[in-house]
């Protein structure tokens, strides 16, 4: 990835929280922690891919600057589009792409939280 023009979109990632309900259960939301620039790149080909897309779940690459909030994100976060809403379960730690000044994880739209 070249240069920031390819962080053309806006992210916003959530934490998943589990909270008492007052009623001896716990509950678990997502709570914001921070919004940056990114790029999402959907995967295609490969057999498990296509598998993901008859079932209505889209896997892609989220591509964002490395820095110490991009460290921070887990397995359990949410990422949301702030332009189209579209919400995306982080399904693994981000890796230092080849160029180091980004990171990249694997992200997937239509997965239950």
């Amino acid at each position: 990835m070249e240069g920031a023009g390819k962080l053309d979109r806006r992210y916003r990632f959530f934490r998943r929280v589990e909270q008492d309900d007052g009623h001896g259960n716990t509950v678990a939301e997502f709570v914001f922690q921070f919004e940056m620039a990114g790029n999402r790149k959907y995967l295609r080909g490969g057999e498990s891919v296509m598998a993901s897309r008859l079932t209505a779940k889209t896997p892609a690459i989220l591509t964002i600057r490395n820095c110490i909030n991009a460290r921070l994100v887990q397995p359990e976060w949410q990422v949301e589009d702030a332009r189209t809403g579209e919400t995306f379960q982080v399904k693994e730690s981000p890796q230092e792409s080849d160029s180091r000044g980004y990171v990249e994880m694997l992200v997937m739209s239509g997965v239950a939280a």
